[in-house]
């Protein structure tokens, strides 16, 4: 499958959401059932990365996606080096809140593009809406060691997940 290069906001009558599998359930019916009605109430965003082909229903496959919203944590849940820098009230941060690339497209280094796609996009957003750090709940331990190796770092368990986080400075130092 040929993707484009462009990440474009989620569009349903333009996008193959139907026919998204990443090989993980949850994030299938995510894109499937969730992402464009999550969208229109204007708690997330959801960004594709289509095929370059249109398929016979007028539509383009979904490459890859991820799906970032505004959050917070409570400071105690960081590391004490960087929590005594911040007030006592919640923290707000960026949640990747999906990331996933379609089963075809594994193994071209499609899902690295799409996380820095993700953090460059949540780093820009940060110059209108400043937010601390990004966080990430983490499906299983592959997930969390894809992360780990992008720089990542432990931050807590969340709702049977583990919950990563990379500080938004870090990001100013990849993008600026």
């Amino acid at each position: 499958m040929l993707c484009n290069k462009i990440f474009k906001e989620l569009n349903k009558n333009s996008h193959d959401r139907l026919s998204f599998d990443c090989g993980e359930e949850e994030l299938n019916y995510f894109i499937k059932n969730h992402a464009a009605k999550h969208m229109k109430a204007g708690i997330s965003r959801t960004m594709v990365l289509p095929a370059k082909d249109i398929l016979a229903n007028q539509k383009h496959l979904i490459c890859s996606f991820f799906t970032v919203s505004p959050n917070t944590i409570s400071r105690e849940t960081l590391p004490v080096n960087h929590a005594k820098k911040l007030p006592l009230y919640p923290v707000p941060v960026f949640l990747i809140a999906q990331l996933a690339v379609h089963k075809e497209c594994h193994g071209y280094g499609l899902g690295k593009i799409t996380l820095i796609k993700a953090l460059e996009y949540l780093w820009k957003a940060n110059a209108y809406l400043p937010a601390y750090a990004v966080i990430v709940d983490c499906l299983n331990e592959s997930s969390q060691s894809f992360y780990t190796k992008y720089g990542f770092e432990k931050l807590c368990d969340h709702n049977q997940k583990i919950r990563m986080y990379i500080p938004i400075k870090t990001l100013d130092t990849l993008f600026s």
